[in-house]
Formats: structure tokens, C-alpha cells, sequence
């Protein structure tokens, strides 16, 4: 909100989520999540269902008809550059149109490219229809998902911020891609794969119509930003803000080593575990389960402590730091205690915390620039969606330089997540930010127009 500009009022008998956090405190609020905005979590969590229904079999799908490892590794490869793009693009998109209207676009978009992607590609078994329709599919889920964020910064106290950043990613992870994997496992028996896939269509279009339709706070239905500001003003500030506020660029260079060991992961420690341990395929995808579920379980814990111990020692000393610590402890604890799945999972599930523990970063930067929490929101979209990306390439950098051997890779990402702990602690708050925080609290503005 521009200073000294009037703030729209809610509509009759729409209460925002500042409004509804000043009355009687329900379960909802207990438990961290804004009550006007609890549709949207249970829809966004049906629509992650549905989005990871494809993650834990599409890549073997494509193989076993006829096409080479080098196409599948293309198609994610597209896919993730979409992605990407997307996820900052939900910033400015959140700015100019409201972040309700963006989800509506993720939704349509990925109803319509899923509808394109499986009658026109994978059904006719079509390579480049697989190709077009799949990497385009990837604008989508990042304007649903990570429009939804940027709402539930627009929209919630600064209080519970770190909890409702928490609940946003238990809902996005627990989706994508833990249930979605484990509604496959159960369909592809009964239905066979390719119908799985369309199941997937229609748990994306329910869960994303559970979260527009029954969610009526007035914050995330209109544009963010003043109506005087121009559209390429909005769009290039999303990018401006990395310099003229470094702190920003910073947070999402943080980002994008949160997650880069979990992809660079997923791509060498199978064959670490299988062929070199001698686990069982099973006990490799056991433990696999549990570093998810413990990912999933502290994306809300990291929140809520988030709020009460502060958003940087939280993300510094259990991510940064933890990440130092447990990662080389994931790779050497199976190495002392060969077979021993059990030790493999302590180190697994401590691992999958220390990933979760980033978290708060949702909850820190709208604080950090609370004029523009779209614009800031983006640039963590951008390194999360980057993350997929750079942590196969620091994999495939440390072969280049180091030459062969794990450890070279274990102790690189050791190296990182501790420069990430160093990196969060630049990340404060200014006065000014501060005082523009309170101030809005105050007024009840945190779920008003937020402007440059």
C-alpha cells in the first residue's frame, strides 16, 4: 500500500484474515493456519495429490515405450525450465491481477496442457505432443501453488507467518510428491498406468476448485498493487529487487541450496544404496519414504518454531548448519553400519529435517520487504525452481573437477549448507521494515493492499 493510501474495505460480510485472528481464536489459528484461508490448504494439498501422482513412474512409463533415457531426461529438463519461469512469474502475476485469479489460471492451464498431454502425446505414444504439451504443463502448478503463497503473505498476521509458511509446504510436499507417489502404487493394480494418469486430471480439478470456491478472503480476489502502477514497472521490479535489495538475492541463493541436495540426491543415491550397499530396491524406497515423511512432519514444526525462537536462527543453525552435519552422516553412518537399515534411517529422517528446515524463509522474506511481498516471494519461486536443476549440476561439476567418488559430492554439499547458515544471518530485518510491519499490524493492514 502506497503511504497515506486508503485501504479497500472487505466485501459484506468477507472477513480478512487479520480480522478474523483479532476474534475468538479457533483450532485453525491453534494450530497455525489462517481460518479464512483453511479451503485453500486442503484444496492445494488434493491438487498436489493429484500434480505427483506422475513422479514416481512417468520417467519408467517413457521408457518401457520406446523412448531413450536421453528424451526422458530432455522432457524434465524442458519441464523444469518451465517451472521455474513460472514460479516467478506467480510474483508479479499476484501483483497485477490478485493471487486468486492466478490459481485460476494454474488450474485451467493445467487441466487444459494435462488434457492435451495425454489424449494427444502419451496415448498416441506422440514424442513431440509429449514434449509440447508436458513442458508447457509446467507454467502451471507454480502460478496455483506458488500464487497461494504469496496470498497467504498478503493475507496473514506477521505472528504466524513462519506457521503458515509451514502448512503451505506440508501441503505442497505431502502432494508432491509422498501421497501422489502412493496413489499411483495403489491405482496402477487396478486400473493400469495410463488411466492413473487421467485420475490425476481429476484430483488436481477438484482439490484446485475445493480452494477457489470455498475460500472468500477479500485480500487474494484483487491486485496487489495500486492501479497507477504500470504493468512493466511490476514485472521488472520482480527483478529489480534483487539489487536494490541484495538481502532478497541472497534469500534466494539460500533457496536454491535448500533443495539442491535433495535432486542431486534422487539422482546418485540409489545406485549408492542398491548396487553399492546391497540394500534391497524396497528397503531403498522404505528409506526414501521416511526422509519424505520426516520432510513433511518438520515443514510444519520448523514453522511454528519458527515464529517463537525467529525466522533466521531457524533456517541458520537446523538448516544451514544441520544440513552441514547431516549430510556426510547420510552417505558414512550406512558405510560404518553396513545392512543396517535402521542407522541408514535416523541419518535419513535427520536429514529430511534439516531440509525442512529452510522453511521459514516464506515467513522471513515478506518482513524483510513487506512494500513488496509478491516481488520478494518470487525470487524464493525462482530458486526453488532452480534447485532442480543445480543440484544434478554440482554433481555432475564435482565429477568434472574431483573426478569419480561420492565423497567428493557429500562433502561439496557439506561445504554449501554451511556457507547457507553464514548466508542466513545477513538476512535481517531492517528498522524501517520493521516499523512499516507493526505499523500495518497495528492497522490491520497486513491483509490490505500491500504497494511499492
Amino acid at each position: 500500500m502506497m503511504p497515506g493510501q486508503v485501504r479497500d474495505a472487505p466485501m459484506s460480510g468477507e472477513l480478512s484474515v487479520s480480522e478474523i485472528t483479532a476474534a475468538k481464536r479457533g483450532i485453525a489459528e491453534i494450530l497455525g493456519i489462517p481460518r479464512p484461508l483453511f479451503w485453500a490448504f486442503v484444496g492445494q494439498l488434493l491438487f498436489m495429490v493429484g500434480d505427483g501422482v506422475e513422479a514416481g513412474y512417468l520417467d519408467t512409463y517413457m521408457l518401457h515405450h520406446g523412448h531413450t533415457q536421453g528424451f526422458v531426461n530432455e522432457l524434465f529438463t524442458f519441464y523444469g525450465i518451465t517451472v521455474m519461469i513460472a514460479a516467478w512469474f506467480s510474483g508479479p502475476l499476484s501483483d497485477l491481477l490478485g493471487p486468486k485469479k492466478v490459481m485460476w489460471i494454474g488450474l485451467v492451464l493445467w487441466a487444459v496442457l494435462e488434457v492435451g498431454f495425454l489424449a494427444l502425446g502419451l496415448g498416441p505414444n506422440n514424442s513431440f505432443m509429449i514434449l509440447l504439451f508436458y513442458a508447457l504443463r509446467g507454467f502451471a502448478y507454480p502460478l496455483f501453488a506458488y500464487g497461494f503463497l504469496v496470498w497467504i503473505a498478503a493475507a496473514t498476521p506477521t505472528a504466524m507467518l513462519g506457521s503458515a509458511a509451514g502448512w503451505f509446504w506440508f501441503s505442497f510436499s505431502a502432494g508432491l510428491p509422498t501421497l501422489g507417489s502412493q496413489f499411483a502404487r495403489f491405482a496402477i493394480p487396478e486400473i493400469g498406468e495410463l488411466k492413473t494418469f487421467w485420475c490425476s486430471l481429476i484430483l488436481v480439478i477438484i482439490g484446485g476448485l475445493i480452494a477457489l470456491l470455498f475460500t472468500n478472503e477479500p485480500t487474494g480476489k484483487k491486485r496487489l498493487l495500486p492501479a497507477h502502477i504500470p504493468t512493466k514497472e511490476i514485472f521488472f521490479g520482480s527483478l529489480s529487487i534483487m539489487w536494490r535489495e541484495p538481502k532478497t538475492l541472497v534469500a534466494g541463493i539460500v533457496r536454491i541450496i535448500d533443495t539442491s541436495s535433495e535432486y542431486a540426491f534422487l539422482a546418485i543415491m540409489p545406485a549408492f544404496f542398491v548396487d553399492h550397499l546391497g540394500f534391497t530396491l524396497g528397503q531403498w524406497l522404505n528409506l526414501l519414504s521416511l526422509v519424505f515423511l520426516s520432510n513433511i512432519l518438520f515443514n510444519l514444526v520448523s514453522g511454528m518454531v519458527a515464529d517463537t525462537l525467529g525466522h533466521r536462527f531457524v533456517v541458520s543453525v537446523f538448516g544451514g548448519i544441520g544440513g552441514f552435519i547431516a549430510i556426510p552422516l547420510f552417505y558414512y553412518v550406512p558405510l560404518w553400519y553396513p545392512g543396517n537399515f535402521w542407522a541408514a534411517a535416523v541419518v535419513g529422517i535427520f536429514y529430511g529435517a534439516t531440509v525442512a528446515a529452510f522453511v521459514p524463509l516464506s515467513g522471513l522474506m515478506p518482513q524483510i520487504c513487506p512494500r513488496e511481498k509478491a516481488a520478494a516471494l518470487s525470487v524464493l519461486g525462482l530458486g526453488a525452481g532452480a534447485s532442480t536443476w543445480v543440484g544434478p549440476a554440482i554433481v555432475t561439476l564435482c565429477e568434472a573437477v574431483f573426478g569419480p567418488g561420492l565423497q567428493y559430492v557429500i562433502w561439496t554439499f557439506a561445504g554449501i549448507y554451511l556457507a547457507s547458515a553464514g548466508m542466513t544471518m545477513y538476512l535481517t530485518i531492517s528498522p524501517e521494515a520493521r516499523k512499516y510491519t507493526e505499523e500495518a499490524d497495528r492497522r490491520g493492514e497486513t491483509s490490505a493492499v500491500i504497494g511499492h
